[in-house]
C-alpha cells in the first residue's frame, strides 16, 4: 500500500519513479506539476529549460525642463524588469529542480543530481529509462523461456518443484508478465517425472484447470508423494538390475518350472537306484511281470513307512 501511495503521489509531493514505470511516472509527474499555482513556468523549465534572461532596449528620453535627454540603451534583463510571465518562468527553476529530485530514487539519484538544469535533469532520466526498458525486455523475454522451459528435475520432491516454480512465477509478476491461469497449471502438471502421471490424471479429472489455482493443486499432490516415492524406488531397482528381476519373477509365472523344482528339492534321487527300480522282475508262475515304474520320491517315502515291505523286497532280490 505504502508503495502505491509513493507511485501516486500526493497534494504535498511528486510521485515516485518506479522500476518499469517510467511512461505512467512521466504523466502523473507533468499532471502534479500543472496542479502547482506557478504550473506553466514549471512545466516550461522541464521540457524547455530555465529561463534565460535577455538583453532589452530602454527607450530614450527626451530632454525634459528639469533633466537632460537620455538616449536609447541596451541592458540585461534582471529580476526587477522582467515581464510577469518571464519572472515567473525565472523563478521556477529551483522548485522544478527540487521536485525532480524528490521523485526518483536512489539508484540514479547521483547521475541526475550531476545535471545543472531541471530540463538537464528531465532528459537525463528519459535516457536512463530507455537503457532500462531494453534491459527489461530482455528480462521478460528470459523468463518467458525459462517458463516455456521449466521442468522437475529426476528424484525432485514435489515441495521442492513447487518452491522452484512458485520463485518463478513470482519474478514473472514483478516484471508484470502475465500468463492465464490454464496455461500456468498445464505446465505445472505436465512438467512433472513419470512416477505423477496417474495422480497427474486424478487432478485433471477432480478439477477445471482454468479455475484453480496452482497452489492448490501443490496441495492435492502432496499427499501422493508417499506412492510417488514407491514407484520411484521400483523403476530405479529395474533400471540397476533387470535380469535379476526376471529371473526372480520366472518361477512365479511357469507353474511346470515351480513344480519340478519343488521336487527336486525335496527328494533328490540316488543315481544307484535308477537303473534298479526301472528294470526290477517278479518271477510268477514261470513268467515274468514288470513292476510298475514308481517315481523316486513317492518309492523312497514307502521304504521309509512300512519296514517290512521294504525288507520283503530286498529277500526277494
Amino acid at each position: 500500500m505504502h508503495n502505491n501511495i509513493m507511485a501516486a503521489g500526493s497534494r504535498d509531493r511528486p510521485p515516485m519513479l518506479a522500476t518499469g514505470r517510467y511512461a505512467q511516472w512521466r504523466s502523473r509527474f507533468l499532471r502534479y506539476v500543472d496542479t502547482r499555482p506557478n504550473g506553466d513556468a514549471l512545466r516550461k523549465c522541464i521540457l524547455e529549460g530555465p529561463y534565460t534572461p535577455t538583453t532589452v532596449i530602454i527607450p530614450a528620453v527626451p530632454a525634459t525642463d528639469n533633466s537632460p535627454a537620455v538616449p536609447e540603451q541596451t541592458t540585461v534583463e534582471t529580476i526587477l524588469n522582467m515581464s510577469p510571465k518571464n519572472k515567473a518562468h525565472f523563478e521556477s527553476e529551483k522548485e522544478a529542480i527540487h521536485l525532480i529530485l524528490t521523485g526518483i530514487g536512489d539508484e540514479i539519484y547521483s547521475t541526475v543530481d550531476a545535471c545543472k538544469t531541471a530540463h538537464e535533469m528531465w532528459e537525463a532520466i528519459e535516457r536512463l529509462q530507455q537503457g532500462e526498458s531494453l534491459n527489461i525486455q530482455d528480462v521478460k523475454t528470459n523468463l518467458f523461456w525459462e517458463f516455456g522451459q521449466f521442468t522437475s528435475h529426476d528424484g525432485e520432491t514435489i515441495e521442492s518443484y513447487y518452491t522452484r516454480f512458485y520463485k518463478m512465477m513470482n519474478e514473472m509478476i514483478r516484471n508484470n508478465l502475465t500468463v492465464a491461469t490454464m496455461q500456468v497449471n498445464v505446465q505445472f502438471l505436465q512438467q512433472l517425472q513419470p512416477e505423477w502421471s496417474r495422480f497427474v490424471t486424478i487432478v485433471k479429472q477432480q478439477h477445471k484447470l482454468d479455475e484453480v489455482s496452482y497452489h492448490k493443486l501443490f496441495d492435492i499432490l502432496k499427499q501422493y508423494q508417499k506412492e510417488v516415492n514407491e514407484l520411484r524406488a521400483e523403476r530405479m531397482a529395474k533400471n540397476a538390475n533387470p535380469l535379476a528381476l526376471v529371473a526372480t519373477a520366472q518361477p512365479y509365472q511357469d507353474p511346470y518350472y515351480q513344480t519340478s523344482k519343488s521336487h527336486k528339492s525335496s527328494a533328490p534321487i540316488s543315481k544307484a537306484s535308477l537303473p534298479t527300480r526301472s528294470h526290477a522282475t517278479t518271477r510268477h508262475k514261470g513268467k515274468e511281470t514288470a513292476k510298475p515304474i514308481t517315481p523316486p520320491s513317492e518309492s523312497a517315502y514307502e521304504e521309509d513307512s512300512d519296514p517290512e515291505q521294504a525288507q520283503k523286497t530286498s529277500s526277494e532280490g
